[in-house]
C-alpha cells in the first residue's frame, strides 16, 4: 500500500487522553498508510519527548512531529538533546515543532513569554548545537549561555517546523523554518493568506519558497461518530481554542467581533468548568452548536467519507502541501483515508515521511 506521506494526524487528541492508546493508534496509522502522527503537548500526560520516543519505538515509516512544544520550557541544550534523540531513534523521520504557546499560560507559571525574536534565536542555536558546534558566550534573545555543546553531529539534522497563525510569524516561518503548520478552523482564504504570508517570507530571506513545507489542519468529523461527540469535536474544539486564543482566530478568518459575544454570551461559554470540548455537557455542546456560526465551520471535514475526502483533498488547491487530519483517531480516519485514495491529487504525492522535509 502507497504511503500518503502528505496526510497526517493528531495523536491522543481525544478526551480523556490515554497514553496508552498511542503506540496502537500509531500502529493502525502506519497499516492504513497515513504519513505523520503530530504530537500536541499538554503540562497533564502528554510530554512531547515521551509520546515521540514511543512513536519511534513503535512503528517503523511513520513520520513524527512535535506540533507543537515550546522551547522557553527547557533548557536549549535540552531541547537539542531530545532533538538529536529522537532524530537517532527514529531514523530520522522526527521533525521538531516549535510554537508560541499560550501568553497566560506563561504568565501564570513564571515562564518567559515567546517571542519572534526568541523563535529565531533558539532555531539558529539548535542547528548549530547539531551541526556539532561548540557555542561559547551565547546572549541572545533565548537567553545567556556561557557554553553548550552536544559532542555530536547530525548529517542531516532534525527539520525545525513553526506552528503558528499569526501573519509575522509565518512570514518569520519562510524567513527560518523547514516547515509550517496552519491551524485548526482556518477558512479558505485565512488559509490562502497564510501560504502567502509563509511564501513572502521565504522570498525575502532569498530562499526557495517552495522550499517550505506548510501542513494545513482540517478538523474532521465524519457522520458515522456519535451525535454528542461529533459537537464536541468540532463545536466544542473550536470553543475551547475561542477561550485560549480568540483574538488570533478571529483576526486570521475576518471574524465579525459580535458573533464572539454571542457565544460568549452563553451560559455552555460562561459558566464552563475547564476545556469546553473536555467538560462540556451535551445540552451544554448543542448551546454551543446553535451559537456558533455555520460559515466558522464550513471548512471542516464534516458528512460522509467521500465528503471528507474531498474537503482534504480541496486543500491542496489553497496551496499547501500537506494536511492533519484532526481530531479523529486513525481508525476513525480509515474509511476517509480510503476515500481519499481514490481522488488524491497527482501533485501531493511524491513527498519525504519527514513531514519538515520537501525533498
Amino acid at each position: 500500500m502507497e504511503r500518503l506521506t502528505e496526510l497526517g494526524y493528531y495523536a491522543l487528541s481525544r478526551h480523556p487522553v490515554t497514553p496508552r492508546e498511542l503506540a496502537a493508534e500509531a500502529r493502525f496509522a502506519d497499516e492504513i498508510g497515513l504519513g505523520t502522527a503530530f504530537v500536541s503537548e499538554r503540562f497533564n500526560v502528554k510530554d512531547a519527548a515521551a509520546l515521540c520516543g514511543a512513536l519511534a519505538g513503535a512503528t517503523e515509516d511513520l513520520g513524527i512531529a512535535t506540533a507543537a512544544t515550546n522551547h522557553n520550557t527547557r533548557h536549549p541544550i535540552i531541547t537539542a538533546t531530545m532533538g538529536a534523540t529522537l532524530h537517532e531513534l527514529s531514523g530520522g523521520r522526527f521533525a521538531l515543532g516549535l510554537g508560541r504557546g499560550i501568553a497566560p499560560q506563561w504568565q501564570i507559571l513564571g515562564l518567559d513569554l515567546v517571542t519572534g525574536a526568541g523563535l529565531r534565536d533558539v532555531t539558529g542555536l539548535l542547528r548549530r548545537l547539531w551541526a556539532g558546534e561548540m557555542v561559547i558566550g551565547h546572549d541572545g534573545p533565548a537567553g545567556s549561555y556561557p557554553l553548550l555543546n552536544l559532542g555530536v553531529s547530525l548529517d542531516p539534522p532534525p527539520p525545525v517546523m513553526l506552528v503558528t497563525m499569526s501573519p509575522r510569524t509565518l512570514e518569520l516561518a519562510g524567513e527560518i523554518a523547514d516547515g509550517v503548520v496552519l491551524h485548526t478552523y482556518f477558512g479558505t482564504e485565512a488559509t490562502r493568506r497564510a501560504v502567502d504570508c509563509v511564501r513572502r517570507g521565504a522570498e525575502r530571506a532569498d530562499r526557495d519558497p517552495a522550499s517550505v513545507r506548510i501542513w494545513s489542519v482540517v478538523a474532521t468529523v465524519p457522520d458515522d461518530l456519535d451525535p454528542a461527540d461529533r459537537l464536541r469535536r468540532l463545536y466544542g474544539r473550536l470553543a475551547t481554542y475561542l477561550q485560549g486564543y480568540p483574538d488570533q482566530l478571529m483576526r486570521a478568518n475576518d471574524w465579525d467581533p459580535a458573533d464572539l459575544e454571542r457565544i460568549r454570551a452563553t451560559a455552555a461559554f460562561g459558566r464552563a468548568r475547564g476545556p469546553i470540548d473536555a467538560t462540556a455537557t451535551a445540552d451544554e455542546l448543542a448551546e454551543l452548536a446553535e451559537a456558533i456560526p455555520d460559515a466558522w465551520v464550513a471548512d471542516s471535514a464534516t458528512g460522509s467519507p467521500a465528503e471528507c475526502a474531498a474537503t482534504v483533498a480541496g486543500q491542496f488547491d489553497l496551496g499547501v502541501d500537506s494536511v492533519i487530519l484532526h481530531g479523529a483517531t486513525p481508525t476513525e480516519l480509515a474509511p476517509v483515508v480510503e476515500a481519499y485514495r481514490d481522488i488524491r491529487p497527482a501533485a501531493a504525492a511524491g513527498l519525504p515521511v519527514n513531514p519538515g522535509r520537501m525533498a
